[in-house]
């Protein structure tokens, strides 16, 4: 990995022979850290984040809106792909997150699919300088590394934005060496840490300092993107969408009603020539 001296508006930067070459928000065009990006990568980058500086996620990338469940487990340790409550299933991913729609005990799950990448998004507390970017990075990197033994080349990035603290982690089933831990463990015991719900013996949770500064994290958001994008449907919107039609209906008939009421009691008809 390296820094994008000249855009902070990218991702998943790398060296190639001697050069800084990264992604641009919002369009993926590779731009060269060594000159100036083009004002337009530059507007289109900006557009894609909030005001607030929050980074645009991928498209297929997912939260886990179901949270803690009895899972099936493989005898190594693994998701089984299938899950059930029940007579409730669906299918998951190597994170234990679901990533189809409930159906009945039929359904069928053909095969576990990895979750490739991993966004950790963390928002700090009000504070009137931003935090130094060097040093974030630093903490970071050294905490992922020594604490939940993650080898550094699956850290994508650590990006900061006040008060915005994006990491991604990157690690395909190909790239997967026996005995490296998965980034999927990484990420869960990183957030019960930050949630002051340490899975460690000594029950001591993760301390951000920066700068010997202690630093507050109000809030935490995983998002998952696995190398299959999920197979969710629309219909959990079916509900809503139907009382709005109802609604709308009601209210036409309402108006018809009250219109026909009113010429009645107005009781004057107009004679039309055919």
């Amino acid at each position: 990995a390296c820094i994008c001296e000249k855009n902070k508006r990218v991702s998943n930067c790398r060296e190639d022979n001697g050069r800084c070459l990264c992604d641009a928000i919002g369009s993926g065009v590779t731009v060269d850290c060594t000159t100036l990006t083009s004002k337009c990568l530059l507007m289109k980058a900006e557009m894609m984040g909030s005001k607030s500086g929050r980074r645009e996620k991928p498209k297929d990338a997912f939260q886990d809106t179901d949270g803690l469940y009895d899972p099936e487990c493989e005898n190594n340790g693994a998701f089984k792909a299938k899950q059930c409550n029940g007579t409730t299933c669906w299918c998951v991913n190597t994170a234990g997150v679901r990533r189809t729609d409930k159906h009945d005990a039929d359904l069928k799950c053909n095969k576990l699919v990895r979750t490739t990448w991993i966004i950790i998004e963390m928002k700090h507390a009000e504070r009137n300088a931003p935090l130094n970017v060097e040093s974030l990075k630093k903490f970071f990197m050294d905490t992922i590394t020594s604490r939940y033994q993650l080898n550094g080349r699956y850290i994508s990035s650590v990006l900061y934005e006040k008060p915005y603290i994006t990491i991604d982690l990157k690690q395909n089933s190909s790239e997967k060496l026996f005995g490296d831990v998965d980034i999927a463990d990484v990420a869960y015991y990183f957030e019960k840490d930050v949630k002051g719900q340490s899975i460690f013996h000594n029950n001591a949770g993760l301390n951000v300092s920066i700068d010997n500064e202690e630093v507050k994290l109000e809030k935490t958001v995983v998002y998952y993107v696995d190398e299959i994008a999920p197979e969710f449907s629309m219909k959990s919107l079916t509900p809503g969408l139907i009382a709005v039609i109802v609604v709308v209906v009601i209210a036409i008939v309402a108006a018809i009603v009250v219109l026909v009421l009113t010429r009645r009691r107005k009781g004057k008809y107009v004679k039309a020539e055919v």
